[in-house]
C-alpha cells in the first residue's frame, strides 16, 4: 500500500477530508507512515475518537498492509489557525 492509496482510503471514508501521507523513517519503508488528516468529522470528538475514525477508515489495512502510523488530526478550523 503506497502513500497515495493510504490518503485516498482516508479521504474516501471521512467527510471533506484531506490527508497528507509521508514515509518519515525511510522512503523505502512502505509500512510506516506519518499521516495528517483534516476533516470536519473531528469536530466535537476527543483526540482518541478522532484517531479511531482514521483507524476505522483504514480498516484491515492497519493489520495487513500498514505496520505503524504517526497520526495528527485537525478540524478545518484548527488547520486554518
Amino acid at each position: 500500500m503506497d502513500e497515495a492509496t493510504v490518503a485516498e482510503r482516508i479521504e474516501s471514508e471521512l467527510t471533506d477530508a484531506t490527508a497528507e501521507v509521508t514515509t518519515p523513517r525511510d522512503p523505502d519503508d512502505d509500512k510506516h507512515y506519518a499521516v495528517t488528516v483534516v476533516s470536519p468529522d473531528f469536530e466535537d470528538e476527543t483526540l482518541v475518537d478522532q484517531h479511531q475514525l482514521v483507524h476505522d477508515a483504514l480498516g484491515d489495512h492497519l493489520t495487513r498492509d500498514i505496520h505503524a502510523i504517526e497520526l495528527e488530526t485537525y478540524t478545518p478550523e484548527q488547520d486554518d489557525g
